[in-house]
């Protein structure tokens, strides 16, 4: 079916029907943006202290005094000193974290004691400064001393599930369709995102997230596949990183909504309201035509080709006949039962191994997904190090992207697929390696190079989704882009532990990062050029985008397809 890109030649690349379902399915791809960082609100840990006991006439904590201890909260930092209180029953408790004292026999109510204490645990009561967070999952189930690390078992836990989504997902896209996965993820988005918010204990609302990572990502995998699906050369590149930038909207989003609203369920219920909008029209999309004809659904890609052709204004409809093998168009005259019992052949991840080139290719295309991701995230947690207002910082964290995937779609569009991944991470590599050799004194210069390192990595990380659309033809192309999404979500858990690899060195992140994303720019170097070549279909083509054709034999196929065309079609021209 090396014909089938004549569909956008004769209909348009990018006209009124696609760009309806366009707008409508990348819509929602800020929706998973959304729920992908909301956890940085819902499990935010404010200040805290032991439990107050009550009746507490006089707070002290090292110069400061205070009537109540709301009052003192401004001036105590984690990790300091305890805050000293004093009952109406004259006794003096130091409370800190995760203990607190009695003070045996104090005769002044002064900050530092040397007399006995009689030291206790919390017991489960803690105090918390509400001032910028009124209410967290952390404030309401207590996740802090010996349950600090439920809390941060959150994040993880969700992109476990992300993972496991990415894959079943992808796999399940080829084998039923993109439709009706686009539709039943959404609509499990919606529910779940909801059901969070009205979970009443901290293990339902972990499951539920986890559920809500598995359709969140599996939307995200498949809305790639069905976007490239519907759109031409000539703006494919545009197309694919732009759902890039509506995930990056919906970071901002969350910055938004989380700053307006700081209770965590009330919070999580506005941010699911994004959904609803494409819940109203999913049930219009229709099947994409490479999925229809690659299962042989001749009749059904017929009527939406019509359909196209209708609300594009072309004067002559495409016919399905045109766009097969001239060896193939047997098909549509009864054998195409017979035939679709071939098509239908069960596939599985070992099809992206077939062959040596298609498993080296598809290693390296994995190991930029999972230094595309692991770069992003570490970068991304790093810059909270900058101080300020957290929530302008995550704002600005979703908003450095956008520049990055506007020059990526020129780059892509003039020097190439393979030509902007490579350099964009050999930058981001080198942009680690300059950080380390940054004096500490120059927070400015480090910050600078931290958001270039971003800026590069970002590039990547959006153009792999398209790239990877492109190497692989229409039978596995889901579920590589699932599996190779999967890669991407090892990179995002492994990401916060390679963080925490800065207790070993400051710097030792940066040189994770830097050498990986070094050694892969490399290896992406030995990928084939997708600039300007049609979808494959078969493995067979797939295999063949290695070898790159000489400008005669282009020509020649250029002709070819256009004898193939209707005398009296009005091609826009073939790009190869």
């Amino acid at each position: 079916m090396k014909y089938v890109e004549k569909i956008f030649d004769e209909l348009g690349h990018f006209k009124r029907f696609q760009a309806c379902l366009y707008f409508a399915a990348v819509f929602q791809a800020v929706a998973c943006g959304i729920h992908y960082l909301a956890s940085v609100f819902l499990v935010v840990t404010p200040k805290f202290l032991c439990g107050s006991p009550d009746n507490v006439t006089g707070v002290l904590f090292e110069n400061h005094s205070a009537g109540a201890l709301a009052d003192i909260w401004r001036h105590f930092a984690p990790g300091s000193g305890p805050v000293v209180v004093r009952t109406a029953a004259g006794e003096q408790w130091e409370l800190s974290q995760c203990r607190r004292a009695l003070r045996i026999n104090p005769t002044d109510f002064t900050y530092h004691f040397a007399g006995n204490k009689s030291v206790q645990s919390c017991a489960g009561k803690f105090s918390y400064d509400l001032s910028e967070i009124q209410q967290s999952i952390v404030t309401d189930w207590d996740l802090v001393c010996e349950k600090e690390w439920l809390a941060k078992f959150c994040q993880p836990t969700f992109m476990l599930g992300v993972l496991i989504g990415a894959l079943v997902f992808g796999d399940i896209a080829d084998r039923l369709g993109r439709r009706p996965i686009l539709m039943l993820t959404s609509l499990c988005q919606f529910a779940f995102g909801v059901g969070v918010a009205f979970t009443g204990d901290y293990y339902t609302f972990v499951v539920i997230r986890f559920l809500l990572a598995m359709v969140s990502s599996g939307y995200l995998v498949v809305v790639f596949v069905y976007v490239t699906e519907f759109t031409g050369i000539k703006v494919r590149t545009w197309t694919s990183m732009h759902v890039h930038a509506a995930f990056a909207m919906g970071v901002m989003v969350v910055a938004l909504v989380g700053h307006l609203i700081r209770v965590w369920w009330l919070y999580q219920v506005v941010l699911s309201l994004c959904t609803i909008p494409f819940i109203l029209v999913f049930w219009k999309l229709p099947e994409t035509p490479f999925y229809l004809l690659a299962k042989g659904r001749f009749k059904e890609a017929q009527e939406l080709l019509d359909q196209m052709a209708h609300y594009n204004g072309a004067s002559t409809p495409v016919m399905v006949s045109d766009l097969m093998e001239p060896d193939a168009a047997i098909l549509l005259d009864g054998e195409a039962k017979a035939s679709n019992g071939k098509m239908e052949k069960k596939l599985s991840i070992l099809d992206l191994f077939c062959s040596w080139r298609m498993a080296g290719r598809t290693l390296t295309v994995w190991a930029v997904w999972f230094i595309g991701s692991l770069g992003y995230y570490v970068f991304s947690l790093n810059s909270v190090n900058l101080g300020g207002n957290q929530y302008v910082n995550l704002f600005l964290a979703g908003a450095v992207e956008l520049p990055s995937y506007l020059v990526g779609c020129f780059a892509m569009d003039r020097v190439g697929r393979k030509r902007t991944c490579a350099p964009s991470l050999l930058l981001s590599g080198a942009a680690c390696m300059l950080i380390i050799a940054v004096p500490k004194d120059f927070e400015v210069l480090t910050i600078i190079l931290s958001m270039m390192g971003k800026f590069a990595i970002a590039i990547a990380f959006g153009l792999i989704y398209l790239y990877t659309c492109e190497l692989y033809p229409t039978i596995i192309r889901s579920l590589a882009v699932g599996s190779g999404s999967m890669m991407c979500r090892v990179g995002s858990v492994v990401a916060p532990f390679c963080v925490y690899l800065s207790d070993v060195w400051i710097h030792l992140p940066q040189l994770i990062v830097g050498v990986l994303a070094f050694a892969i720019g490399v290896l992406t170097l030995l990928l084939p050029e997708t600039l300007g070549k049609p979808l494959t279909s078969t493995l067979e083509e797939a295999e063949a985008l290695a070898s790159t054709p000489s400008k005669k034999s282009l020509q020649q196929q250029a002709q070819e397809m256009h004898h193939s065309a209707p005398l009296d079609a009005k091609a826009d021209g073939l790009s190869v």
